[in-house]
């Protein structure tokens, strides 16, 4: 097991002659070779890392130190990432050709033969380009890249691709475009989505178990800079689920995982910061571990750590587990800034040869993107960095042990199919019990569960007229509070027993709450599933550990034929958008703004629908006042993705709500049920605006037709 704790400098000894090859099961090792990217942001490297056409896939022989360029003819163009098939007998990497065209997937034997491509761009790419294209920022043109291909054990391949054509959340430019989960087959044909993130997903490997193991990053009310951890899904995309890092704080990005040999619960990964380049510390995860917690970490290369959204951390002593700071919840920014060094000792790309030494690249002393900086290194849990190959004028990436993987399953199986479902693009939810997991809940008090999607933002909501960017998001959606859009699918009953079967659209973003008798929300998932078509799945309870396997009986609500969302009362569907104008402003009309309107406004508080720059007079004012509490994904940008306990957030924690339902209140409102439901709806959607991406929202655009439209 790799060691923890404390380490000294007289360890950390670099021998500088060639490894033998004795000293390895192995007489060879696959690697790329050039310069490192200069990418802006972890998963940037196809965007505005690719700057230098120049690289190599080369083989070096343990035995005599020789190294052998396995595809000459592309030696102009970008080789990206790499991996080998699991009889060691042919090579899939990405490559760029040049300056305004994608990657692309390729593959080759290992003997130098059978060079081919097996993704191309689509048909209409031309188009896509003049349609996408954005003056001045000639480095990336919105053509599709294809990137981080892996072989699947039984046929195929995954790997990541921006043929989803969505934008970064955080990206008011809208330069910066997300990758997603596809695979294909042998031949490239048949491609598939196997995710729906609104942000992207990379480094897809195979865990010991078949599985594909890869860096998802989502923020559902959370740090928008933080929760890209291990993900894992079976090859069909069922049974997605997080491995470690989306309650943790920094490192903010765990990155390149693969898995331990014979193990199916330990994985290294790099721990990096969101920007610049993904390089940082080693990590081994012990998923059997909380991991809510830093347990499951143990530092490999503890010189280094990550304790900003930008740069590194050199650390007195030594790195022993990620790091919390205390109170990072909604106010406290001082972690957005830079750590206290760009320079080495910083890793790269790990390969887990046993539970004790790892292959990667590793500069030991200069700028984090020079170009001849990262050399390849056998590291071990002594502290020992033994030097394996180093290039003049270059950099070394991507080592893997040329042998064969035997144990990985060659035959891969899905998730529970239901053909039925899988036509109508429905997937099917059990809950057993969602008290498991809810602290201080009371049996009985949890009556629905509201279902709600995050809209990925398409290339197709990209707007070419100034105004409405905001707080770094491109189309303005709410007022510092969440950057991405939240739909309301609809409502289902949870039984008495605390069990709940529903339908949920599939291939979609959903994430639940869990509400009381009056729909006021009590619990709310901040992360998301992605359902296949057809796909059965069951959960244990409400942010239950992925330890917590408690045998339930068969609930009450597996009894049954499983519930379609519907409406709210007051609603005519359930399946709608969230929207202020008309979901809250016609509610502060009818009972607020006789205290509250334009003139003379008890305690200053305008609630009017008055239109502002962006949004409304009644908005801005509520949200200035934090009548609810919130999450401010940029307020802090790194953290703010603790686990909060029930009733943290919400209507059931909001001092509007608690004003205006208090009979002793001189602002109490006789609502009716309707009125009340749209208002803590609103609440319970972290206080959205705008139900919708597209239109234009500054006010100087008013009497435009597509200005503010009303989403249906």
């Amino acid at each position: 097991m790799f060691r923890s704790g404390l380490f000294t400098l007289v360890l950390l000894s670099v021998l500088l002659a060639p490894l033998r090859a004795e000293d390895f099961d192995f007489d060879s090792v696959l690697f790329i070779k050039r310069t490192p990217f200069q990418s802006t942001h972890y998963y940037t490297d196809f965007i505005d890392g690719s700057i230098d056409f120049h690289s190599s896939l080369c083989v070096l022989s343990l035995k005599d130190g020789s190294v052998r360029e396995l595809v000459p003819s592309l030696a102009d163009g970008i080789i990206g990432r790499c991996n080998l098939s699991f009889d060691a007998q042919k090579v899939i990497f990405d490559y760029k050709k040049k300056l305004g065209e994608g990657f692309r997937i390729w593959e080759v034997n290992l003997d130098g033969t059978g060079l081919r491509q097996l993704t191309f761009p689509p048909d209409d790419e031309e188009a896509r380009m003049a349609k996408y294209k954005q003056e001045g920022h000639e480095k990336y043109f919105h053509h599709t890249d294809d990137l981080h291909p892996v072989y699947l054990p039984d046929s195929g391949f995954c790997f990541v691709s921006t043929r989803c054509e969505f934008g970064i959340l955080c990206d008011g430019a809208d330069i910066l475009t997300a990758t997603v989960l596809y695979k294909a087959d042998e031949d490239g044909n048949n491609l598939e989505k196997l995710s729906n993130s609104a942000l992207s997903e990379s480094t897809p490997s195979i865990t010991n178990d078949g599985k594909i193991m890869y860096t998802r990053w989502e923020y559902i009310d959370n740090g928008s800079v933080t929760n890209k951890g291990l993900w894992s899904m079976r090859h069909d995309g069922t049974g997605s689920g997080d491995i470690y890092g989306r309650n943790i704080a920094f490192p903010p990005v765990f990155g390149m995982g693969r898995a331990v040999p014979g193990s199916n619960s330990l994985f290294v990964c790099i721990g990096a910061p969101h920007m610049p380049l993904g390089v940082g510390t080693i990590l081994l995860i012990d998923a059997t571990k909380d991991r809510r917690t830093g347990d499951p970490v143990t530092y490999l290369t503890p010189e280094v750590d990550v304790r900003h959204q930008w740069g590194w951390d050199n650390v007195p002593g030594g790195a022993t587990k990620p790091f919390q700071p205390e109170g990072l919840i909604r106010t406290t920014t001082e972690f957005d800034g830079k750590g206290n060094t760009s320079k080495g000792p910083l890793f790269m790309d790990p390969f887990p040869l046993d539970t004790h030494r790892v292959l990667a690249s590793y500069n030991p002393d200069k700028e984090w993107n020079a170009a001849d900086a990262y050399a390849l290194y056998l590291i071990d849990d002594k502290g020992t960095r033994k030097l394996l190959h180093r290039e003049v004028g270059t950099s070394c990436w991507n080592p893997i042990p040329i042998k064969p993987r035997p144990d990985v399953p060659t035959r891969m199986t899905g998730g529970v199919i239901m053909e039925s479902l899988a036509e109508e693009g429905l997937a099917q939810v059990v809950v057993t019990d969602i008290y498991r997991g809810l602290d201080g809940v009371a049996p009985g008090t949890i009556k629905y569960i509201r279902i709600n999607e995050q809209i990925p933002r398409p290339w197709s909501a990209r707007r070419t007229w100034k105004g409405d960017e905001y707080d770094q998001q491109h189309s303005v959606i709410t007022d510092k509070t969440h950057l991405g859009l939240k739909v309301q699918i609809g409502v289902v009953p949870v039984e008495s027993d605390g069990s709940a079967n529903f339908l949920v659209p599939a291939d979609r973003n959903i994430f639940l709450q869990a509400l009381d008798e009056n729909y006021m929300e009590v619990q709310r998932e901040r992360t998301f599933v992605n359902y296949r078509p057809g796909e059965l799945r069951s959960c244990a309870g409400c942010h239950e550990n992925s330890q917590d396997t408690g045998q339930v009986s068969r609930p009450r609500a597996a009894r049954r034929a499983p519930s379609t969302p519907g409406p709210q009362p007051g609603e005519t569907s359930g399946h709608r958008s969230l929207h202020y104008p008309t979901d809250v402003q016609p509610v502060l009309d009818k009972h607020c703004i006789s205290c509250h309107g334009t003139e003379n406004p008890k305690g200053g508080l305008h609630l009017t629908g008055e239109l502002t720059e962006r949004f409304s007079r009644s908005y801005e004012e509520l949200l200035k006042r934090d009548v609810f509490p919130m999450i401010r994904e940029n307020y802090p940008k790194a953290g703010n993705n603790h686990y909060l306990p029930p009733y943290t957030l919400g209507s059931h924690a909001s001092k509007l709500v608690k004003r205006i339902t208090d009979t002793e209140s001189p602002c109490y409102v006789d609502l009716v049920p309707e009125e009340r439901i749209r208002l803590t709806t609103w609440i319970d959607s972290n206080g959205q605006y705008y139900g919708t991406y597209f239109g234009k929202k500054n006010l100087k655009y008013k009497g435009e037709p597509d200005f503010r439209i009303v989403p249906e």
